[in-house]
């Protein structure tokens, strides 16, 4: 059956996107968007906002403010129409290791009503390459077929768009080239949406990625591009017991420190260095003397 898309039309459009945990902000003001047949990377460290953009996304938690709408349904007002269209593989997927594989996607595909079950299931198994083990226990699985499991049951109801979270985490290199694979050619004809935290990892996969630290994003390019932006120069998180201000008058003017701005504590910030030059020495005795 053929994916249904809204040509020319944003399959993922966020406007304002922010989330809170009481005074604390999750993330702040986001905007992207993704277009049909687009795999986008959401590039940032741990704790940078991109498991609660997804969980957004994919209906299963509020927006404190701004919007977001998945295939043209926006994800509070319509939040069942969304689940709908978005595949979603969390960080954690919830697998049952007592059920055979074949169990538990027959499982899952029940609960969501899905047509022809067990023909769909069998779809889902050869587009991972789970086909030969399906009688096997997911218990008795590695984590590497675990997580292409958890990529089956996110394509059961042929989802318009597949939200990932850390899809390679924890796999080793054979198992993470397998996957990658795996997703390129799942995003043929869908919108794929993946975060990570390897640039590496995104420059395979991705045609576009947004780069999101603390909360916001503050790069999105091709990964050609981005990494062209990158070459030559690197970037330094520096975080002290004292204040940002006085953090910053210590390392301005360092020889090989291009620029320092503030960082998202207190205390901390980010040191960009010139092409070439090694300025950890140098800042870690300003630090230490000051």
């Amino acid at each position: 059956m053929p994916l249904i898309t809204l040509r020319g039309e944003p399959m993922i459009d966020v406007e304002g996107l922010t989330k809170l945990y009481g005074a604390f902000p999750a993330i702040q003001d986001l905007n992207f968007n993704a277009r049909p047949g687009e795999i986008v990377g959401f590039l940032g460290p741990n704790g940078a906002g991109k498991t609660t953009t997804m969980r957004i996304l994919a209906g299963y938690m509020p927006p404190t403010s701004g919007s977001a709408r998945v295939a043209g349904f926006d994800v509070i007002e319509q939040s069942l129409e969304v689940r709908r269209r978005v595949g979603y593989l969390p960080e954690t997927v919830p697998l049952y290791p007592e059920m055979t594989v074949f169990e538990y996607l027959t499982y899952m595909g029940s609960l969501r009503r899905v047509p022809e079950l067990d023909a769909r299931v069998d779809e889902v198994l050869e587009q991972v390459d789970m086909m030969a083990r399906s009688a096997s226990f997911i218990g008795n699985l590695s984590k590497g077929l675990r997580q292409r499991v958890g990529l089956a049951q996110a394509l059961l109801h042929r989802p318009e768009v597949l939200i990932l979270d850390e899809p390679t985490i924890g796999l080793d290199p054979a198992q993470i080239i397998e996957v990658r694979r795996i997703i390129q050619e799942l995003g043929r004809d869908r919108t794929v949406l993946l975060s990570t935290h390897i640039l590496p990892e995104a420059q395979q996969i991705c045609d576009r990625v947004l780069i999101i630290h603390h909360g916001k994003i503050v790069a999105e390019d091709t990964p050609g591009n981005l990494q062209a932006q990158l070459a030559g120069a690197e970037r330094l998180m520096v975080l002290a017991a004292t204040t940002t201000a006085e953090l910053t008058q210590m390392l301005v003017g360092l020889m090989g420190v291009s620029s320092v701005r503030a960082g998202g504590r207190e205390g901390e910030v980010e040191v960009a260095t010139a092409p070439g030059k090694d300025v950890r020495p140098l800042v870690a005795r300003r630090v230490v003397e000051a």
